[in-house]
């Protein structure tokens, strides 16, 4: 099932992707409305009966017609990991990490999968980075590999923007990952047992339609499984979090000359099985 969460009629609400359309959940579950992390919550008391009833609905909206919105709008955290594609170690001249290597980005980067990426006064150096999200379904510690796939909500797509001279100015990379809008997902929530596995899908990123990254998921280093494992050692891991598994090789850091975000570009992710985000870049406004 593909899980939306978009904006119709001047109002927030939750979906089921049918076909070309949306069947609303809110108003046959009143109990979620249109939090997501709340349908997570209870997703396995009520995801049979969600399948039921999508199954049994005519769509009340058209995808024409709405405005998709950030699946997840408040996660409790956003974690990400580094340097988790062969291609991506190689052309960052680094050494394969023989650890897992994490960072977290701010939750108010948070952005819909079509709305502008903001590019800020700050700097003149913002990248792209094409990603493979996982959302975690439920409060979890000390999870194996094995049990892994077992805490796992769903998947999105998501653009790891990046504000390279920030990262890189200290060892910590937090403030270059969090600058506002640079955490577009979407477009939806796709979960697993629609998806499949996680690590047999393309992942693409275009500029102004060049592509600039062209992979696929059985590339990670460490896998989404590996991953979770080795969070959950650290955290407790809650429904609604984020993880964002890592980036392909193609960032414009490693061009050269590098080709950092203009006012104006096109940047789209696509990942196999899931959908594409797309969104232009814009120069920061002021708040």
């Amino acid at each position: 099932m593909n899980l939306a969460r978009y904006s119709a009629n001047g109002e927030i609400k939750l979906g089921a992707v049918k076909g070309a359309g949306l069947v609303e959940l809110g108003k046959r579950l009143p109990a979620v409305a249109d939090n997501m992390i709340e349908l997570i919550k209870v997703w396995p008391e009520v995801g049979s009966t969600v399948s039921q009833l999508v199954a049994d609905s005519v769509p009340d909206e058209s995808l024409a017609n709405v405005h998709l919105l950030a699946p997840i709008a408040r996660p409790g955290k956003i974690m990400a990991i580094g340097l988790n594609y062969a291609d991506h170690v190689q052309e960052a001249r680094q050494k394969v990490p023989p650890h897992q290597i994490w960072f977290t980005k701010a939750v108010t980067a948070i952005n819909g999968p079509f709305d502008p990426i903001q590019l800020p006064r700050a700097s003149a150096q913002t990248d792209y980075e094409a990603e493979l999200v996982v959302i975690v379904g439920r409060r979890c510690k000390h999870v194996s590999k094995e049990r892994a796939p077992e805490v796992i909500f769903g998947y999105c797509a998501g653009n790891d923007v990046s504000v390279r001279d920030w990262q890189l100015q200290t060892t910590q990379w937090v403030l270059g990952k969090s600058f506002d809008t640079h955490a577009p997902i979407g477009p939806w929530i796709v979960t697993p047992e629609e998806l499949g596995d996680p690590h047999t899908m393309g992942i693409r990123c275009f500029v102004n339609e060049e592509r600039r990254q062209n992979s696929n998921t059985r590339h990670l280093i460490f896998n989404v499984f590996d991953q979770i494992a080795h969070l959950s050692r650290a955290m407790t891991l809650e429904p609604g979090d984020l993880i964002f598994t890592g980036t392909p090789g193609g960032v414009g850091m490693a061009k050269s000359p590098p080709q950092f975000l203009k006012p104006g570009d096109k940047v789209r992710v696509e990942i196999d099985r899931i959908g594409a985000i797309e969104a232009i870049t814009v120069a920061e406004r002021l708040s």
